[in-house]
């Protein structure tokens, strides 16, 4: 993949340089080329040439003489050591530098191959390629660069209920917030996202529009129709699709206890089913889809990060058998701790509140938690987190 494609892909290879970086010694201030055995407690020497950044040295120094140099300019051959141009003086119109103080072999120099050496691993496999990675691998000549290629995901809402945004609503009919939501997580999570649009509850419709997603996507989302519905057709249609082997689940989590996974056996593309209340849609995709798709993508750390926190308010729930995972707010504390409290009601159809929260706090079975004791959170957002910690 070309470099200015490849932010945020994960190398799939070891890059291995092919060459020093940088290429040769050169400058690290702007000052004066010269040898350090001259300069041993001061010196006057002859500047017998000038150099800047893309030239070289017109000819080697030798005892008693000096070169002008840039930053970024080649080391002329002779030379160990630059003296900034701070700790000098000149006479004579110039042709004379008087060198204040010692300077030491390697002063301000960059040596070839400091920043990597011809061999070197430059970057390992796995390496998730940031800004800097991409520079690097320009540093070294490299205009490709072997990666994983983030995976194409189709989501397709299904249900006779569903509208778009825009206009009136007919009698019955409630806007689908769920496929904007998933197609806004799949393009922040780093992949590619294909709106497949709303699919209404007939199998015929819902068997040609995941035929069709299959031939252009990598994976398949769908929301609704996954529970226990006399027209959730998804489920037929996707058992027919693939043979068989979708697994329809019941979680022990709340929310988001329906879910279905499996491959369509024509591509072998891997289908997520995700129930059709909004908050446990995005719950699902956070916990079940988002890790499967960073898996694809070669990624190593597949799960959001998680941390221990303190609870600000009581976090209460009721003994059910289930996981519960509580949409808070979280933010660092005057004692440095992560301190979180709820972002709103908790019902599985209040997207506000999931909008409202920058993490997800993770409620055994029991009763909750009380106001001042430890719970563990899942973060969504670090870098909300980190920024909820700055004064206002």
């Amino acid at each position: 993949m070309a470099l200015d494609a490849a932010l945020g892909c994960v190398a799939a290879a070891p890059v291995i340089a092919a060459g020093p970086v940088p290429v040769f010694a050169n400058s690290q201030m702007d000052g004066y080329a010269l040898r350090a055995a001259d300069c041993a407690d001061g010196a006057r020497l002859h500047v017998v040439d000038s150099v800047v950044a893309g030239q070289i040295a017109t000819r080697p120094i030798e005892a008693g003489e000096a070169v002008r140099i840039m930053t970024g300019a080649p080391l002329p051959e002779g030379a160990d050591a630059v003296c900034m141009v701070e700790q000098t003086a000149t006479e004579d119109e110039g042709s004379v530098v008087v060198v204040r103080g010692s300077v030491r072999p390697g002063d301000y120099v960059r040596r070839a191959g400091e920043d990597i050496e011809a061999g070197e691993v430059a970057i390992e496999a796995g390496t998730v390629l940031g800004p800097a990675h991409l520079g690097v691998l320009a540093s070294l000549g490299e205009a490709t660069v072997l990666v994983h290629p983030a995976p194409r995901v189709g989501v397709v809402s299904t249900g006779d209920e569903l509208a778009e945004a825009g206009g009136r609503l007919r009698p019955g009919a409630v806007r689908d917030s769920n496929r904007p939501a998933l197609l806004a997580l799949v393009r922040s999570s780093g992949f590619e996202a294909t709106d497949l649009g709303i699919v209404a509850d007939e199998p015929g419709r819902i068997a040609d529009a995941v035929r069709r997603a299959a031939t252009r996507c990598d994976a398949l989302i769908t929301s609704g129709g996954v529970s226990v519905g006399d027209r959730d057709y998804i489920k037929v249609v996707l058992d027919e699709l693939a043979a068989g082997a979708m697994r329809w689940m019941q979680v022990a989590i709340k929310p988001a206890k329906p879910f279905a996974f499996g491959a369509l056996a024509a591509t072998g593309t891997p289908v997520f089913a995700l129930p059709g209340n909004p908050v446990s849609a995005v719950v699902s995709f956070e916990l079940f889809v988002r890790p499967a798709l960073r898996k694809m993508a070669g990624h190593r750390e597949l799960d959001r990060p998680a941390v221990d926190a303190l609870a600000d308010e009581d976090l209460p729930r009721v003994a059910d058998g289930k996981l519960h995972f509580v949409r808070v707010v979280a933010a660092f504390g005057p004692d440095g701790r992560v301190h979180v409290r709820p972002s709103g009601a908790q019902a599985s159809h209040l997207l506000k509140s999931m909008a409202m929260a920058n993490a997800l706090a993770l409620l055994p079975d029991g009763v909750g938690v009380a106001a001042g004791e430890q719970v563990r959170v899942m973060l969504l957002d670090a870098g909300g987190l980190a920024s909820a910690a700055e004064p206002a």
